[in-house]
């Protein structure tokens, strides 16, 4: 996050909202799982294994669809070039649009593969030299943020924490807007999620842009 100019920080805490927003619908609506946090789900699987041993394939098929995800959208990012971040969002927001097609048709299984599958791609949109910036799990920016405090205690200062304190208020807000209008309007709350991703694929496009 520190490496990056303020419109693509600007952009990364978007996308930190918007994940938490699709990660909190996805989470009321599938007894619990996530769609963008593979720690907890790697936790369920774990856990499951042992406890309820058949549910252990519902977190396993999560992990391998964000896994997928991931791959799926590396590969737009490298045949994109310089247009990496609207051709990933783009296809970010085409899958978030057939999820919520699906889930508004009442087929949640399939609702869950689109949105695992599009939160993967999401965290290849934006990258700090050849690494991508993760935004949608944020132990590391909470990392961060205490080593930031730490410094200020002990009077050493730190760049950037507030733009990591950013992100991570920015995933949390978006997961308590995702839990509010999902719980007033089901899997349809979904759409908002469709006109944020294709505001931040028109962002995308303008960065990308004005780097061209």
């Amino acid at each position: 996050m520190n490496r990056l100019d303020p419109p693509r920080r600007l952009l990364a805490t978007a996308l930190a909202g918007l994940a938490g927003y699709v990660d909190a619908v996805g989470f009321l609506s599938a007894d619990r799982y996530f769609v963008s946090f593979m720690s907890g789900n790697t936790t369920r699987l774990g856990t499951e294994l042992i406890a309820d041993t058949p549910r252990a394939a519902i977190p396993a098929s999560l992990i391998l669809g964000f896994v997928l995800g991931v791959a799926l959208g590396h590969i737009v990012a490298e045949h994109a070039g310089r247009w990496r971040k609207p051709a990933v969002l783009g296809l970010v927001t085409l899958l978030l649009a057939i999820g919520t097609l699906v889930a508004v048709t009442g087929h949640e299984p399939a609702m869950m593969a689109a949105l695992v599958l599009a939160m993967g791609a999401l965290n290849t949109a934006l990258r700090q030299g050849e690494t991508p910036v993760a935004l949608t799990y944020l132990t590391g920016a909470l990392v961060r943020i205490g080593q930031g405090l730490g410094g200020i205690i002990t009077g050493r200062r730190e760049e950037g924490l507030g733009a990591f304190i950013g992100l991570w208020l920015a995933l949390t807000c978006g997961a308590a807007l995702g839990a509010t209008l999902f719980l007033a309007f089901g899997p349809a709350s979904l759409l908002l999620a469709v006109a944020c991703g294709i505001a931040t694929t028109f962002a995308g496009y303008r960065i990308a842009r004005a780097t061209a």
